[in-house]
């Protein structure tokens, strides 16, 4: 491994989806990869210095936001999304060799592939238990353990294909076969990546004060401006109860003139905001954006009023320099 290769950490053991989608960044294959047992684990790497960029999932198509990610980086010392990657997601239930799918009792996974695989679960094995785990791959892994407490674990079908220890009990055990996990690449602060024209900007935005209009005053100021917005969550601070943060993607680019106005709107209502990247969006597909907000819009508008104040400045200096003096 070269002296200079990259450090990533990922949501572990491998064999996840996150290592899959960390593995289609440029050069990860190469890079030293080290897997983290949680995402807060995998985030402080980056933040301590000890790994360059963290991949974490952040969003999927069934369930949606990934909580612990959300607040994760909603918190603590900056970080920035400077990648996203979108992986296909289909589960196998695995269990010890000989074991029956009667015999199941108790199922560990992530609670997202729980979430999504719950109908399956319900009308094949609608006894089963499930047993919190920290990633598929990690309960997976699990069963080979001797002392293992639970029967069969839904994972990935790389795991149980790269573990001889495990056998399949049942394939494609998924409710949605379209569904989609996101993942985010995050480092610490630096350049932002080239605009492409096919961008998200992801802030989060504390709401400011709780009462009638104040979201209302978060969303216009992306309105107004024609930034149209592809997620908003809200979260809990933790601080105490009613008090929110809002977790949103944007279309565009900071650079852009229209998405720059509006976080610059966002910050004179909310300065606690946080901003957290903009990057290329994974799918490549374009942002339509309306005449009257374009960048050579805004440029224009921006012309013409300076063109009224240095006339104005002009008509106060002759007229002051047409005035008698005492």
């Amino acid at each position: 491994m070269p002296a200079n290769s990259p450090v990533y950490a990922f949501l572990g053991p491998g064999g996840t989806f996150t290592e899959a989608a960390l593995l289609q960044v440029p050069g990860a294959l190469q890079a030293t990869r080290v897997p983290a047992s949680n995402v807060n684990a995998a985030l402080e790497m980056v933040r301590g210095g000890s790994a360059d960029a963290a991949m974490v999932p952040i969003e999927n198509s069934v369930e949606g936001g990934v909580t612990a990610t959300l607040d994760a980086i909603a918190t603590g010392h900056e970080l920035r999304i400077v990648r996203e990657v979108l992986v296909p997601i289909s589960f196998v239930l695995a269990a010890r060799p000989g074991a029956r799918l009667a015999d199941v009792r108790q199922v560990s996974t992530h609670g997202h592939a729980w979430a999504q695989c719950r109908g399956w679960m319900d009308s094949n094995i609608p006894h089963a238990e499930y047993v919190p785990g920290s990633s598929t791959a990690a309960s997976a892994v699990g069963l080979l353990a001797e002392d293992c407490p639970y029967d069969a674990a839904i994972c990935a079908p790389l795991v149980a294909r790269e573990n001889p220890g495990l056998a399949v009990l049942a394939e494609n055990i998924g409710d949605n076969t379209g569904a989609v996990t996101r993942f985010i690449l995050v480092s610490r602060p630096g350049p932002l990546p080239e605009r492409t024209g096919a961008d998200k900007t992801t802030v989060v935005v504390p709401l400011p004060e709780d009462r009638p209009g104040a979201l209302m005053e978060i969303l216009d100021q992306f309105a107004s401006r024609g930034v149209n917005l592809s997620r908003i969550e809200s979260r809990p601070t933790g601080q105490y109860l009613g008090h929110y943060f809002f977790s949103i993607d944007a279309d565009g680019h900071a650079e852009e003139a229209r998405v720059a106005d509006a976080l610059a709107g966002l910050h004179r209502i909310s300065p606690g905001i946080r901003f957290l990247g903009s990057y290329a969006r994974a799918d490549r597909q374009a942002t339509p954006v309306p005449e009257h907000t374009s960048d050579a819009a805004f440029s224009a508008a921006g012309s013409w009023v300076r063109s009224i104040l240095g006339a104005a400045s002009a008509a106060g200096e002759n007229g002051s320099a047409a005035s008698p003096t005492a």
